[in-house]
């Protein structure tokens, strides 16, 4: 009972082992070497509007509740998740027009606006409920 039990007694096919060691640096890490900040991911999350966009909402007197952002963000991830550039998002009354890409509404137009209005440069329509 004196034998003594190695790495390669207890798991024969295991290579050697080689111990690990520490750097000099080990506390002063790049922290953008270690992916992206909590800021960049935020903001890749959050839809932006348009300096137009936002024109447009104000001349026709539509405002966003905070129901409605969180419905557009999800429509916006379920159309980049399919591979869409540029959508037509209709939500209730009103019609935006999103970058995917770079999660902004470029405009927005109201349901009185709606009526014989053809949309061009679009590559996809979320129906939004």
């Amino acid at each position: 009972m004196t034998d003594r039990i190695s790495i390669g007694h207890l798991y024969p096919n295991v290579g050697s082992i080689t111990p690990v060691r520490r750097s000099d640096t080990a506390g002063t890490a790049d922290p953008s070497a270690a992916g992206p900040s909590f800021q960049s991911v935020l903001q890749n999350s959050l839809v932006k509007f348009s300096h137009h966009a936002e024109q447009r909402l104000q001349q026709r007197g539509i405002q966003l509740k905070p129901e409605q952002l969180a419905k557009i963000q999800s429509a916006i991830d379920k159309a980049d998740s399919k591979g869409a550039k540029d959508s037509l998002m209709l939500l209730n009354d009103m019609a935006l027009i999103v970058n995917i890409q770079n999660r902004t509404v470029v405009t927005a137009i109201d349901g009185s606006s709606l009526k014989d209005n053809i949309f061009t440069k679009i590559d996809s329509a979320v129906i939004i409920s």
